[in-house]
This record gives C-alpha cells, structure tokens and sequence, in this order.
C-alpha cells in the first residue's frame, strides 16, 4: 500500500511538471456539501502530499470549534485531475483532500472520512458498494433578483430540436466531465421545461461521491461560459416535477454481485434483499440528509413522479425502492434504485446512511415486505395504512424529528456531523417559518 502510494505521488509530481501546472487547488466539503478549496503552488505540493496543509477549520461550517481550529488537508493523489477550464496557458489542478486533526488522527467532522468509514467496513466484509447517480438540473436564463426563473427552453421529455441550446450544454458538459475522469452513460432532456438528466457510470461510492462533487461545479463552469444559470435546487418551478437524484446501488464480492441469485423469482439474492428491507426500514430516518433542504419537500409530493411511499416494486415508479429489470438478465447489472434523494444533498453523507441502513439489514437478517406493484398514488391513505406502507417525512421538522431518534444515523455519522447537521437544520426550519410567501398574500390578504 505504502509503495503504491508512493507511485501515485510521484506521478502527481511528474504530471504537475510536465504539464506546467502553475496553480493546484486542494478541494473538500463542509458537512452540508458545500465544495471547499485552497490553492497552493506547484513548489509546495510536494510537502503538502507528505505532510498536509493545515488551516483554520473554524472558518467552515460544521467543522472544529474556536478552541480546536486548526486542521489538517491531506491530499488524496489518486484524485488528481486537470481542471479543463480556466486559461490553458495557465492550467490548473485539483486534488481531493481527507481532513486530520494535526496528529494525523481521521477528524470527526469531514463528510469523506465519513463515507471512507464505511465502505473500508464493507471492504473488510469482503463487499464493495457501487453507485450510478441519475442527477437531474435546470438551466435558467440569467437570474434576476425578485422574479420567477425562466426556462432556457420549453422541450420535453427527450425532446431534441435544431435549435436545441441544451443539447450543446450537456454535449460540453459531457466532454467536461470525460476530461475530468468522469464517465457518463446517458445525458438527456428531462420532462420540464429547462430541466435535463445527465446519468453517471457506476463505480465505488467513494470515487462517485467526489465525482458529484465534480459534476455539480462542472456543470455549472459549463453553464455559466453560455451565459446561462444551472441549479440543483430540488424544486425550483411550481406546477413542474423537480429534480431529482435516483441512485442505483448494487454490492459486489470481487467480479461477483452479490445482489444476484439466478434462482431468485426477481433474480435477487438474500444480501440484496435484506440491504433493500434495512433501507426501507431506515428511510424516514435517513431523509433530511438525502433531502436536506426546506425546498427539498416540494418535490416528494404526489403527482411529479418522485416518490412518497416507502414501498419497493420492480416496476413502479410511485414507490421508493424500484428493482430495474436487467437487459438480458444480465447479472452484473442486478441493481436497486433509490429514488427519493436529491441533487442538492451531501454525496458523502448520504451515500454513507444508504450502505449504513442496507447493511444493518444484511447484519441482522430484515425481511424484505411484500412488492407494492400498484400506483400508491392513487390508494387512499387508509388502505396504505392496512398495508403497512408508511410515508416518508413530509417536511424537513418532520425528517429532523425522526432523524433525532435514529441511533443509525448516529453512529453512522458521528456525533460531531450528527450533532451540527441537527442544529444547522433546524436553524434552516426556524428561519423558514418566519417568511411570509406570496401564497399567503394572495390567497388571505385580500379575503382576512
């Protein structure tokens, strides 16, 4: 490991010379999932890979307190990457950063160590958990301040016309996202006006959570060279779906998916099964980290295809957890998809409380609840009831109160995040409660 490691620095050194990078930016998120950077020169880089960059970790949210500030940004070399915008006489640099306390010890509060904790406990199970993130966007025109945004375009789903300006974007983008190490599956016009869908390809959790970072920063560089504003805000337009993060999920055992079983009705093992029954049963407590905003329950409202009911089907798109029907039954591609996240979320995080509560599931053997084929959108409430079908939290008070109670996001994350994320959040509900929105205007002020 030591060896390996040490090849990878060297390469980092040699790339940095021979490509005359003038300028490398060390990068890391707060615990909210906001991209950090601190840039150094190529002269320092070399001790930075050693022996770290330390700086004032209370400067960032989330991170030490006043009387423990400093921290430690250790650069992982393996994430090395020319920046493909910016002056190409003047190129740039990125390195993903782990954070340490200055003894070298993981620090509680980095969302990467987080996310680093789990999948080593998957790997020393034998198992790594792979990601495939469909992320969807908007493109607005410039944003003016106190006006709705307005769609770049009116398309469809799908839609491709000659005077496309969003096919270009996304093409850019791609290429973008290529040059970054960043491989993508599908790109394409999503159903709402301005709203697109750009698929990434699967790989380990780790390596996807600091590609969205990436692809979140990417496509807005894109964006904003064609004078045009991208968001990831879950629900930026009324009376339109929102965006959306359906995350596929699968396990594997070296070439082997553990997700598969060839003599399984629906081709799923018993380790895919109970990773699917222990998400179910951990999905309210999990939500306000995978939909962590006020605006983010907007969109897990009935009628815009994004889930509500935590339910599983093969074929269903009203339910939480869809079981997408491999081509040709291929056993590799056994996966399950996760459909309540969103773009706006902490990858780290979130992807650390989806193998969290799919693992208590395989650990203590949870029974996966029978397959809810039908549209729950249009079962009344009290069948769902009878069914035993429960809805996932309806606001973010309501996903913060179920979190508070859930020792698996607690040991998940730490006491640290777990902690901050709490009173960040319901910081977030209070400020939130005091507006007075143009809804209420119109519809009391004239009438009360």
């Amino acid at each position: 490991m030591t060896e390996m490691l040490d090849q990878q620095r060297d390469y980092v050194l040699r790339s940095v010379e021979e490509r005359g990078v003038r300028l490398v930016r060390l990068w890391f998120t707060d615990v909210l999932g906001n991209l950090k950077s601190l840039a150094i020169s190529p002269a320092e880089l070399e001790n930075a890979l050693e022996d770290g960059m330390t700086f004032d970790g209370s400067s960032i949210d989330g991170f030490s307190r006043v009387q423990e500030a400093d921290v430690l940004a250790m650069p992982d070399p393996d994430t090395f990457e020319l920046l493909p915008w910016g002056d190409p006489k003047v190129p740039e640099a990125r390195i993903f950063c782990d954070i340490h306390h200055l003894d070298g010890s993981p620090f509680e509060g980095d969302p990467r160590q987080v996310l680093r904790r789990h999948v080593k406990e998957a790997h020393d199970a034998g198992l790594t958990f792979y990601v495939a993130p469909d992320v969807e966007f908007f493109y607005f025109e410039p944003l003016v301040p106190g006006q709705a945004p307005v769609p770049v375009d009116q398309g469809g789903y799908f839609d491709l016309t000659t005077s496309d300006v969003t096919g270009e974007l996304r093409k850019q983008t791609i290429r973008t996202l290529e040059a970054l190490g960043i491989p993508v599956e599908y790109s394409f016009h999503e159903d709402a006006p301005g709203q697109q869908e750009i698929d990434l390809r699967h790989t380990d959790a780790l390596t996807m959570a600091d590609s969205m970072m990436t692809f979140r920063l990417a496509v807005r560089e894109v964006a904003s060279h064609h004078g045009v504003h991208a968001t990831f805000m879950p629900k930026p337009l009324e009376g339109v779906q929102g965006s959306g993060m359906h995350v596929h999920l699968s396990l594997f055992r070296g070439d082997d998916n553990a997700f598969y079983d060839a003599d399984d009705a629906y081709h799923l093992s018993a380790t895919a099964k109970s990773f699917m029954a222990g998400m179910l049963h951990h999905a309210a407590e999990i939500t306000a980290v995978t939909n962590q905003t006020v605006n983010s329950y907007k969109r897990l409202v009935p009628g815009f295809e994004a889930p509500v009911h935590i339910s599983w089907a093969r074929n269903n798109r009203s339910g939480l957890i869809r079981v997408p029907i491999p081509k040709r039954g291929n056993p590799v591609a056994t996966r399950i998809e996760y459909r309540s996240a969103d773009p706006a979320c902490n990858p780290y995080l979130a992807f650390s409380l989806m193998l969290a509560a799919g693992m208590r599931g395989v650990r203590e053997g949870y029974e996966l609840p029978d397959e809810a084929d039908a549209n729950l959108f249009e079962i009344g409430d009290d069948v769902l009831h009878k069914l035993g079908i429960q809805q996932l939290p309806q606001s973010l008070n309501d996903a913060l109160v179920v979190m508070e109670q859930s020792t698996l996001v607690q040991e998940a994350l730490g006491e640290h995040i777990f902690e901050w994320f709490l009173r960040n959040k319901r910081s977030e509900w209070r400020s939130y409660k005091t507006q007075v929105t143009p809804f209420e205007r119109d519809r009391y002020l004239g009438v009360l």
